[in-house]
């Protein structure tokens, strides 16, 4: 076991602590099982977390996810989870489906049709479950 292997191990095994002592009945939380304990955030804890509070100044919530979403696309949309997080985050954030499908779109000459054609399957499925569409 490397270096890399013993600190990822560690840092699952201090996530699991944590969610035990949060709620003794995570004492069996999984890191797949993440997006079903929270599929979204509040826009503003998205805000606070993720950069508010460190650059005021700097994109708001919306905006970085935009960014997330393109990068996960571009990659060949090989993130199935992350990329329906994600959708599902940027509405809670106050993305509109065109907006989201934009961002997917514009990604095609980045990650190529298919991966774009995945990921807009993908945020479709998002979109429809949480009655955007």
């Amino acid at each position: 076991m490397n270096d890399f292997t013993k600190l990822f191990q560690s840092m699952i095994e201090q996530s699991q602590e944590m969610a035990k002592a949060l709620n003794p009945a995570l004492e069996q939380f999984q890191v797949p099982d993440f997006a079903g304990m929270m599929p979204t955030m509040p826009k503003e804890f998205m805000e606070m977390t993720f950069g508010k509070t460190f650059n005021p100044g700097g994109l708001d919530a919306k905006t970085r996810l935009f960014v997330t979403l393109g990068a996960m696309v571009a990659q060949g949309a090989q993130v199935d989870q992350q990329i329906k997080m994600t959708v599902r985050h940027a509405l809670e954030a106050g993305a509109t489906p065109q907006e989201i499908a934009e961002v997917i779109g514009q990604m095609s000459v980045f990650g190529g049709v298919p991966a774009m054609t995945k990921a807009m399957q993908l945020a479709q499925g998002v979109i429809a479950e949480q009655g955007e569409g």
